[in-house]
């Protein structure tokens, strides 16, 4: 944090610092999360590597990290593993002071954690619990309309989360403001109905690639659906999806255990 501080690279703390901040649910961990923009990646790969930590541009569409002698390290985040939750100014203006070993910081907001944790859903790691428990505990400060603004057209999801938070915790399903889930009900209301489960239509798109990088993979490239995570629906390139599918392997199958990136945030432990 110093490093950055001194050359002049503004960040924000989250992961499980954040998280406890929030929730009071405290977990260990050997890594750090530090979010910055997008513009400043270079710039904190630069300050960090001269500090004397080895730095890996890991992932170039929205993750670097700087590691240390024992282990440890620190993820540089400026975005998520699916292309759609950039860093941007609105991380910084809604940001929580706080202090973090000592340290005066600033917090990610609670509602771009909700935002960015929401689409988390891979076989071996899902962070619905976490969305959970940023609600349970932040339900009356959030800034609802950010939040439904930041999902956009990817409001199911967001809708999802709110139907399992009644489930979860029946007694506070009314903390939802009851304004929000009628919005949320009606879009559903007065959606299209479902496609066929078995043939995709030529060109048909699919958004479960924003959801998992590994479980979707057959809908690609057996069933014949597009992806999601590519323009013009997307922010990603061919050559990021190309990476990040490649690390599947690197990072564990989720056929055969747990590893330690997935789409989003390193798995072991989930600390976004």
């Amino acid at each position: 944090m110093a490093a950055l501080e001194q050359a002049g690279v503004p960040f924000l703390v989250g992961g499980a610092y954040a998280f406890a901040r929030y929730t009071g649910i405290v977990r260990d961990t050997k890594d750090f999360d530090l979010f910055i923009l997008p513009a400043d990646f270079d710039a904190a790969l630069a300050a960090l590597s001269e500090a004397g930590y080895p730095v890996e541009r890991k992932f170039p569409h929205w993750l670097g990290k700087a590691h240390g002698d024992d282990g440890s390290f620190v993820d540089l985040i400026f975005g998520s593993g699916n292309g759609l939750t950039p860093v941007d100014g609105q991380w910084f203006h809604h940001a929580v002071a706080a202090e973090v070993i000592g340290v005066p910081v600033r917090l990610c907001p609670a509602e771009e954690m909700i935002w960015s944790k929401a689409f988390i859903m891979e076989r071996e790691r899902f962070d619905g619990a976490d969305v959970a428990h940023l609600l349970h505990s932040r339900a009356e400060a959030l800034d609802w309309q950010r939040l439904l603004d930041r999902f956009a057209e990817h409001w199911r999801v967001l809708f999802s989360h709110l139907a399992l938070f009644g489930y979860i915790y029946p007694a506070d399903a009314a903390r939802i403001p009851p304004a929000v889930m009628a919005a949320l009900v009606g879009r559903m209301s007065g959606g299209s109905a479902a496609a066929s489960p078995v043939a995709a239509p030529a060109g048909a798109l699919c958004h479960g690639t924003l959801l998992s990088r590994a479980q979707y993979l057959f809908d690609l490239e057996t069933l014949g659906y597009r992806d999601a995570r590519l323009p013009p629906t997307g922010a990603m390139s061919p050559d990021d999806v190309a990476l990040w599918t490649a690390a599947i392997a690197e990072d564990g199958d989720p056929q055969t255990g747990p590893g330690p990136a997935i789409n989003g945030l390193p798995a072991d432990p989930p600390d976004q």
